[in-house]
């Protein structure tokens, strides 16, 4: 529990560690930090230039003093030292008063290894935190979305982030079933960028990947289907290239993450219990997190399992809402907290 005097000065913080996205939850304030995962440094001293919106504008455009590095891959740290300064940077956006160091909450997949928790939890700590509690993904996006998860019924939630999906069944403050799997965000955009180089000889970047999966990538037939101009380098001619494609086409390149999405989720079903299997039955499976927004995903889950799918509103801050209400209710909520 944290110190009742430092309390009265520290603005404690919920974090969303992601992949993509780190989101900032501030006890009484709300969300005050929403900037993409990325970092951009100095190749001589691997000191930060730019960090966050910044830092993702210079992606695949930077020339040889400067590397644009994401230290999240998968949902966990991929580089401490990096994801350190990261998060000591969001810290210091929404807590000015260094002298007092904040307790913190951190999201984290629900398959993390002790290994991962201990470095996220060191480098947490040696970015200004007081004391460190995580939280699994699924039960902050659970709580994000107002499900009733200390009470004794069946809530399913299925987080789809950037680096992974996060599928759980949560009762009684607990997760009784969970299935995470590395397949997310991250991997359609590389499928998007693989299909591309395959049929068009077009090499594309993460943020061109990006935007054409946005704007016209679906998991289902779309009624008008949908055209966008893609732009990058010819790999035979070696030149700038455009052409038209559509998203028909993007749909077949998205076609193996997505059923991996599918395939996880039945895996997920297959083991839950009959009484809470009945719960579900009646009372749906929630989506959440940003890939939840891929066109008719939703549509696509619910005909694959016939249950009813419902998309959450503001599915991209969801968990980061979640990890802000065991902030604002602790003693309540300290039970759902990871042990460990």
């Amino acid at each position: 529990m944290p110190f009742p005097f430092f309390s009265v000065f520290a603005n404690d913080i919920a974090i969303d560690l992601g992949t993509a996205n780190t989101l900032i939850y501030v006890k009484g304030k709300g969300i005050m930090v929403r900037e993409p995962s990325v970092v951009a440094i100095r190749t001589s001293d691997r000191k930060p230039v730019a960090i966050g919106h910044e830092a993702r504008a210079m992606m695949g455009k930077t020339h040889g003093d400067i590397q644009v590095i994401r230290p999240m891959k998968d949902g966990v740290i991929d580089d401490d030292e990096i994801a350190e300064v990261m998060i000591r940077n969001f810290i210091r956006k929404v807590h000015k008063n260094r002298l007092v160091r904040p307790m913190v909450i951190v999201c984290v997949p629900s398959g993390v290894t002790k290994s991962e928790m201990r470095i996220i939890r060191n480098s947490s700590e040696q970015a200004g935190a007081r004391e460190v509690h995580l939280i699994a993904e699924p039960m902050a996006a659970a709580m994000g979305v107002d499900l009733p998860v200390l009470e004794p019924m069946g809530n399913m939630v299925v987080d789809i982030g950037g680096g992974t999906t996060e599928i759980a069944v949560i009762s009684l403050g607990g997760i009784v079933t969970d299935t995470s799997v590395r397949i997310a965000g991250d991997e359609m955009d590389e499928a998007i960028i693989q299909f591309m180089r395959r049929n068009y000889n077009l090499l594309i970047g993460e943020r061109t990947a990006e935007e054409i999966k946005c704007t016209i990538g679906s998991a289902m037939p779309l009624e008008p289907e949908l055209t966008m101009i893609a732009k990058g380098r010819d790999l035979i001619a070696g030149i700038p290239k455009a052409i038209e494609i559509s998203s028909e086409e993007i749909r077949d390149a998205l076609a193996e993450p997505v059923s991996a999405v599918v395939d996880a989720l039945r895996t997920s079903l297959e083991k839950t219990p009959p009484e809470l299997a009945a719960d579900i039955r009646d009372r749906g499976i929630i989506l959440t997190g940003g890939g939840s927004l891929l066109k008719g995903l939703d549509r696509r889950l619910r005909e694959e399992t016939n249950l009813p799918i419902f998309l959450a509103d503001d599915p991209l801050t969801c968990v980061v809402r979640g990890t802000g209400k065991v902030l604002d209710e602790f003693d309540t909520y300290e039970k759902v907290l990871l042990r460990g």
